[in-house]
């Protein structure tokens, strides 16, 4: 879809319905969440987080298998997880030597699954 062709309708007249307003400014989270929400939605801007947790949807991993199934260098799959560890998207565990990942929770995969649908339609 090219964004540059649509054309957004507007009114034809400037003018507000209060009551609407009103009640939508009830509502509106304060500016803090929303600037929260969106940093979280940025972590899914990004196609190596998002190959890191559809992997990771299917088998908790450590940083080299990692690496391996996405064919990058070990650098890159850490800087990348720790970003998404930041925003409590993915957790680790330590088994002797190794520290594997896997997602925090099952919201990641609710998300995923319905940002796949959404761009399916």
């Amino acid at each position: 879809m090219e964004m540059d062709k649509i054309e957004v309708e507007h009114c034809d007249y400037l003018h507000t319905h209060t009551e609407i307003v009103e009640k939508v400014q009830k509502h509106m989270p304060e500016a803090e969440e929303l600037q929260a929400l969106s940093n979280f939605f940025k972590v899914f801007g990004d196609s190596t987080r998002i190959r890191i947790l559809y992997v990771l949807f299917q088998s908790e991993m450590c940083v080299c298998d990692l690496a391996q199934v996405l064919n990058m260098t070990q650098s890159a799959i850490s800087h990348q997880l720790r970003v998404l560890k930041q925003m409590k998207l993915v957790t680790n565990r330590r088994e002797g030597k190794t520290v594997f990942y896997s997602l925090a929770d099952g919201h990641i995969e609710t998300i995923m699954n319905q940002g796949m649908e959404h761009i399916s339609e």
